[in-house]
C-alpha cells in the first residue's frame, strides 16, 4: 500500500503542469504542449481539401495526440485525491471528471471516436482549442490576468448588462422608427437586435441600416453611446491591472511586511494545500514561490510541494 501511494504521488508530481521545477514533469509538460499544438494543427489542415492526400497522416498523428490525451485524463482520475486532498479518493475523482480541466479534457477526447457520427461530437473538436490555455496557465503573466478578470468580475457584469439594455433599447427605438420604411428588416421589436449589436460595439457591417430621418438621427445618438460602452469595461479591467501591478511592487517590497523564508520539508502540513488553504488555516499568504529553478508568483489554486522555497508573510 504504501508503494502504491509513493507511485501515484510521483505520477501526480509528474504530470502537474506547475510542477516546474523536476525536468521529467517539465518533459512531460512539454510532450503535452506540443501535442496540444500538433493535436490542432491537424484539426486545421484537415480542413483543406488540397492536402486530401496527407489525410491518412493527420489521422496517425491526431491518434498518437489522442492516445497521450487518454493516458493524461485517466492518470489524472488516478491522482486526483493529491488535487483535492480534504476528501476521499472516489469523491476527488469525481471532482476532477466535473472540473473544468477534466470536462475539457473529455471533450477533447471523445470526437476523435465520433468523427462520422453526430454532429455535435465533431463540433466538440473545436472544444481542443481551449487546451491552448493550459500552455501559459501556470505562467506569470497569465495568472495576473485571471486575478484581474475575477477582482472586476461585478463591474464588468454590470457593464454588460449595461450593454444588453442598450441594445435592446436601441432595438426597440429602430423598430418604431424603421418598421414601415422596412418591414422585411425590422419585422418586430426584437429584430435590431443585430444592427444595436453592430452599432453598440462600432462594428458597423452595413447590411442594415436606417433610411428614415428618425432612425438616421436615433443611429447617430446610438453610435455616440457605443463609444462609451466600449470605453467601460476597458476602464474596468486597464484599472484592474494597474491595481494588480501595484499591489505586486508592494508585495516585492520587504521593508513593508514582515516577512519570511519558508522550505517545506516532508514534516510540513502545508504539503498538497493550495495557496487559498493555507491562508484561511494558518493565516499566511504565499507571495513568491521557488520550485527548482523556476520562481512562480502563486494563485490561489497553487498547490505547496515538498522543496519549495515560499516567500510569506503574516496576515
Amino acid at each position: 500500500m504504501e508503494n502504491d501511494t509513493s507511485l501515484r504521488r510521483r505520477i501526480f508530481d509528474i504530470i502537474r503542469l506547475d510542477n516546474k521545477g523536476e525536468r521529467k514533469s517539465k518533459a512531460f509538460d512539454i510532450a503535452v504542449m506540443v501535442a496540444i499544438i500538433l493535436n490542432i494543427l491537424m484539426m486545421v489542415l484537415e480542413t483543406f481539401w488540397q492536402l486530401e492526400r496527407f489525410h491518412p497522416i493527420f489521422r496517425a498523428v491526431e491518434l498518437a495526440t489522442v492516445i497521450l490525451f487518454i493516458a493524461e485524463y485517466l492518470l489524472s482520475i488516478f491522482t486526483a485525491d493529491y488535487l483535492f486532498p480534504d476528501v476521499s479518493r472516489g469523491r476527488a475523482a469525481l471532482q476532477f471528471i466535473f472540473s473544468y480541466d477534466g470536462i475539457v479534457e473529455l471533450c477533447s477526447i471523445l470526437p476523435f471516436f465520433f468523427l462520422s457520427g453526430f454532429v455535435v461530437f465533431r463540433m466538440l473538436r473545436v472544444v481542443r482549442i481551449l487546451h491552448l490555455f493550459r500552455i501559459n496557465s501556470n505562467l506569470d503573466s497569465f495568472n495576473v490576468i485571471k486575478s484581474v478578470l475575477v477582482d472586476k468580475r461585478n463591474q464588468i457584469i454590470s457593464s454588460v448588462f449595461i450593454v444588453l439594455v442598450l441594445m435592446m433599447a436601441a432595438s426597440m427605438f429602430m423598430y418604431s422608427a424603421e418598421h414601415e420604411a422596412q418591414p422585411d428588416e425590422f419585422p418586430n421589436a426584437l429584430s435590431g437586435l443585430w444592427w444595436a449589436m453592430q452599432t453598440l460595439l462600432t462594428l458597423g457591417y452595413g447590411d442594415v441600416v436606417p433610411v428614415t430621418i428618425a432612425g438616421k438621427i436615433l443611429g447617430t445618438i446610438i453610435s455616440f453611446l457605443g463609444v462609451g460602452v466600449v470605453a467601460i469595461p476597458t476602464g474596468i479591467i486597464s484599472a484592474g491591472f494597474v491595481e494588480r501591478y501595484h499591489e505586486m511592487s508592494v508585495s516585492a517590497d520587504a521593508s513593508d511586511f514582515s516577512l519570511h523564508k519558508v522550505v517545506v520539508d516532508i514534516g510540513s502540513a502545508w504539503i498538497g494545500m493550495t495557496a487559498a488553504e493555507v491562508k484561511e488555516k494558518f493565516g499566511f499568504t504565499i507571495l513568491i514561490a521557488r520550485r527548482g529553478t523556476a520562481s512562480i508568483i502563486p494563485n490561489d489554486e497553487y498547490h505547496v510541494q515538498m522543496g519549495d522555497v515560499l516567500a510569506i508573510y503574516n496576515d
